[in-house]
């Protein structure tokens, strides 16, 4: 009863056309396509910054959209929350949901595309199947994490909207990580999200396996999932109260 209807008008309200990260691809390889397309060693294809760019844009599109909606999902649903009585994990369960449908949907364009870009998917997509559970593994233990100290604290809600921005770009997506100086590589191996991100290049761009360095980044979302379903399970019995 009310669960399915939340969970249909969830969907309706969530699954957006992804359209919207393929014009960032456009625009970015209009602008940087000269520049960077050389710096990409091994890759003997004119189109070669292009399919990076997509490849990089399809992990962080459904990184940065579940943490968006996660985020923002209790206070944005106070009013169904005090009124309908359903477990109130379901709710980032479904935002979850809904963002990876939009993700799949891209995927689904994507390969299309990809012929036409001179790059023929083989056996090393299937890689893409596991590092999308990782993504989404990963952002959602950020997401849960964020949404339910958003409750409490409602200016993480304006923070997570400039984290993200700056997060982009310390996520080598638009740039390969080769133009980064030696200074700052060490920086960039705490991100969590640059191992994902190399592997989905490896994957989609070379038709190679991930990057052995992705266990940080499993490791990562395992204490962010095992934090934020802490968190929420103490704050779960005061949220409709401070909602």
């Amino acid at each position: 009863g009310a669960v399915h209807g939340l969970h249909a008008q969830l969907l309706l309200q969530g699954v957006v056309p992804p359209l919207q990260p393929l014009a960032q691809v456009l625009i970015f390889t209009t602008i940087l396509s000269n520049v960077l397309a050389a710096r990409l060693a091994g890759v003997d294809n004119k189109y070669a910054y292009a399919v990076y760019l997509i490849s990089g844009i399809l992990c962080w599109s459904l990184f940065a959209e579940i943490i968006q909606r996660c985020t923002t999902i209790f206070i944005d649903n106070a009013s169904l929350l005090k009124k309908v009585q359903f477990p109130r994990i379901a709710l980032p369960l479904i935002a979850v949901g809904s963002a990876a449908i939009t993700n799949l949907a891209l995927l689904g364009m994507i390969l299309l595309i990809l012929p036409f870009l001179g790059i023929m998917p083989g056996l090393s997509f299937l890689w893409l199947i596991p590092l999308m559970l990782l993504t989404i593994a990963l952002a959602t233990g950020i997401g849960l994490f964020l949404g339910t100290l958003n409750v409490f604290v409602r200016d993480v809600g304006q923070v997570v909207a400039v984290v993200l921005q700056f997060w982009f770009w310390v996520t080598p997506i638009v740039y390969p990580i080769s133009v980064v100086p030696e200074a700052f590589r060490a920086t960039l191996a705490i991100n969590p999200v640059v191992p994902i991100v190399i592997s989905y290049h490896n994957v989609i761009l070379f038709g190679a396996s991930p990057d052995p360095r992705i266990l940080w980044s499993l490791v990562v979302a395992v204490m962010f999932l095992a934090s934020a379903l802490l968190l929420f399970r103490r704050g779960s019995a005061e949220m409709v109260d401070v909602l």
